[in-house]
Order: C-alpha cells, then sequence, then structure tokens
C-alpha cells in the first residue's frame, strides 16, 4: 500500500512497555525538526503527511514507519539520529502480544502446531490474513487490518533463519477448502502451501474430515521448544486456553500433537489431496 496522510505508522497501545521509546523518538523528531528551523506544516509538506500526523508522533502517540524516519532523517538533516531508531520503530508497529510471540518462535528449535479452522497464521499468505482480519466482527478500522496484516507476515521470518527449526502443521481439510477472500485467494494460498510444503525443515499433514478419530477435536494446539530444553504450548481445549510451560502440562500436549500427527495423513499423501483440492478450484 502507498503512503498517505495516515500511514505514517500506527497509535500506541496504552500501557506498551514500548510507549517510552516511541515518545523518546517524537521528541528527537521535534528537536530536529527545530534546530533545522523547519515547521510542521513545512515537514509534513515536504514528507507527504498531514500536518496532524507530524504532531502526534512528536507528542508519541503515533508509531513512525521506517520509511518515515528514513525520509525525515534525510529532510532535517539529521545526521543518521532518527534513522537509528528504524529496527525498534520496526518492532514497536507490532502488537504487544505479536511482538512477544515472534521472539519465541525467533528462538525455538522446534515448532509442532495443528490448526481445525483456519490455516496457521505462519502459512497464510498476506492477502488470505488480510481475508481474515477484514472478516471480523465487530468489524476493525483499515489502519487494524494493515497492522494485524502486517505482523502475521513479520512471523514468516522464522522460514528464513539458520539453523532451521523444526516445523510440523496439521491442517484440518476443512481449511483447504474455505474460500476466505474468494477462489482465486484460495487457489494461491493452496499453491503457498505446496511449496512450503516441499522445505525440508517442514511437516506438513492434512487431518481428512472423514477421520473418525480425531485428537483434536478440542481445536488449536501449539507446542515450541528451545534450546535449553525448556517449552512452551497452548491449546484451545486445555489449560482455559492459557500457554503453559512446566513438564507436567506441556507432556499432555505433546501427547495430543503426536496423536494428532499419527491420525493425520502422511505427508505425501498430503500433498496429493491438497494438489487435488487445488485442482478442484
Amino acid at each position: 500500500m502507498g503512503e498517505g496522510v495516515d500511514e505514517a505508522g500506527w497509535d500506541v497501545e496504552p500501557g506498551d512497555e514500548i510507549e517510552p521509546v516511541v515518545q523518546a523518538v517524537g521528541r528527537l523528531l521535534r528537536v530536529c525538526r527545530e534546530s533545522a528551523g523547519v515547521s510542521r506544516p513545512e515537514l509534513a509538506e515536504a514528507l507527504g503527511y498531514g500536518e496532524d500526523m507530524i504532531r502526534k508522533i512528536e507528542r508519541g502517540a503515533r508509531i513512525p514507519r521506517p520509511e518515515f524516519l528514513d525520509s525525515a532523517d534525510t529532510f532535517l538533516k539529521a545526521q543518521g539520529h532518527l534513522r537509528a531508531f528504524r529496527e525498534d520503530m520496526r518492532k514497536a508497529r507490532y502488537p504487544k502480544k505479536v511482538r512477544e510471540l515472534a521472539e519465541m518462535e525467533g528462538r525455538a528449535v522446534e515448532m509442532q502446531f495443528y490448526s481445525n479452522h483456519i490455516i496457521h497464521g505462519l502459512l497464510q499468505t498476506e492477502e488470505y490474513a488480510r481475508a481474515l482480519l477484514e472478516m471480523r466482527q465487530p468489524a476493525y478500522t483499515q489502519d487494524v487490518v494493515e497492522r494485524g496484516t502486517a505482523a502475521r507476515m513479520a512471523r514468516k521470518v522464522v522460514f528464513d533463519r539458520e539453523p532451521a527449526p523444526t516445523l510440523s502443521f496439521v491442517l484440518e481439510q476443512v481449511t483447504l477448502e474455505r474460500p476466505y477472500g474468494g477462489r482465486m485467494v484460495l487457489r494461491r494460498q493452496l499453491e503457498h502451501l505446496l511449496a512450503v510444503a516441499m522445505l525440508r525443515n517442514v511437516t506438513l499433514q492434512v487431518m481428512r474430515t472423514n477421520r473418525e478419530k480425531n485428537a483434536g477435536i478440542s481445536g488449536l494446539v501449539e507446542v515450541l521448544k528451545f534450546a535449553d530444553g525448556t517449552a512452551i504450548g497452548r491449546s484451545d481445549g486445555a489449560f482455559n486456553g492459557r500457554p503453559v510451560s512446566n513438564p507436567k502440562d506441556l507432556r499432555i500436549l505433546e501427547l495430543r500433537c503426536g496423536m494428532i500427527r499419527s491420525q493425520a495423513l502422511p505427508p505425501e499423501e498430503s500433498r496429493d489431496f491438497i494438489e487435488k483440492a487445488l485442482g478442484r478450484l
């Protein structure tokens, strides 16, 4: 999406621990602007944003995009002081819970996922993810939709990590058939699944709808294991959906994951199943 008067960044969530950093960047922007003898209207016109947006950023109420910092640094001749906060603001633009999840996924050496309603977030294409967010009720604002979509796409860096983590996904058949966003969106989503399934560190399986036994009947299951031997997991149908990390609770989730994998189609048959589903679109 192109930049515009409302595209300089996103609002800061009240109480977010990143808020002081955003406020510090805002104060720095104001100092750099005033030192350069540039008014807010002049900066807004030069960078293509509304004056009110500049005011919000300087007040620390709006998270500036990294590209905004680049442009402001160049125009105000800030000698890299604004640009130095690019990475901080890149992380700040995502909700706190997404940052925490991305941090855990970035440390995990093994991840196991079972999805029974939608395709798992790490496997979603951008247009599929956006379609899901646009269907939420009460309806999200477009700003929230774009922020959520960007956050979900940012998590996919796990596929580029070295050394690569071991990833196991089991998807219910219905997730491959519901045309969220339209038939073409689903078609490209299935093509993406086939590409990911070919990665050596990824195991992708399909749970057939006609399966008479399914250990995933209680809903989503996720288990992340770390290099130090610790792990964390959660399931919609266990422990009230809250994350757990003690060995006793984790054994329950790992047992559930193991049963789900054993009941799903093997990886090769799963790829064949996805190809056939793609052929029907």
